[in-house]
């Protein structure tokens, strides 16, 4: 499974990215908003960091104004993957970047239904926020085993990305669910590689090595 790092924190990214694990990057308009610089400016510097997939949000809500959007934000870099909302005008939107081979994630999917349109019109990726529905007393991990499996009856290329997650678990739950792609917090990921019989076993082994007789 790939892991995506879900911030627009440049010194974060370059920490995870740093440790060998991180296969690309998601943003949106409110982890921008977050790092008070301009829109461009970090985008450009992400891309700069992680050499794989780095999403980038449209805000307009035309499909024609999209496209347009869509046009700028792809020739910041060559990885840049287009954020798009599932709507109607979403789905205009996708299929057409599809046809102008930009590639697509469909973003704010709630359901199977939502990821199934989203595939059927060539998104590259779609984004299924789990944490969001568990928020309002949904499973959320089951709509990605829903996913899952209809996408491989139909054989559709689109790949599913694990969003809005919120805890370690849910990563692994994605990835027994065989899910493509986590798309994972800093604070979260930072968890994934902390336990606490590994610091113990860490300050065991220091304590002990300095009772080993040295050399001199």
């Amino acid at each position: 499974m790939k892991i995506f790092l879900d911030t627009a924190n440049v010194e974060h990214i370059k920490e995870a990215s740093s440790w060998g694990i991180i296969d690309g990057v998601t943003t949106n308009p409110t982890l921008i908003a977050r790092e008070g610089r301009n829109f461009e400016d970090v985008v450009k510097e992400i891309c700069s960091i992680v050499d794989g997939p780095i999403s980038a949000e449209v805000v307009s809500m035309k499909s024609d104004e999209m496209v347009e959007e869509a046009k700028g934000l792809a020739q910041i870099h060559k990885n840049i993957v287009i954020k798009v909302p599932i709507m109607p005008e979403g789905l205009k939107t996708m299929k057409r970047l599809k046809e102008l081979d930009i590639k697509t994630n469909a973003t704010l999917i709630f359901s199977p239904n939502q990821a199934l349109l989203a595939a059927k019109v060539g998104a590259t990726y779609v984004s299924p926020f789990i944490g969001r529905l568990d928020d309002i007393g949904h499973i959320g991990m089951d709509i990605i085993r829903d996913i899952m499996i209809i996408f491989e009856n139909y054989k559709f290329e689109s790949e599913v990305i694990v969003a809005s997650i919120r805890n370690p678990i849910h990563v692994i739950d994605a990835a027994i669910a065989g899910a493509h792609i986590a798309t994972v917090p800093y604070d979260t990921l930072r968890k994934m590689v902390k336990h606490s019989l590994t610091d113990v076993g860490i300050e065991r082994f220091l304590s002990d090595w300095e009772k080993v007789p040295k050399v001199k």
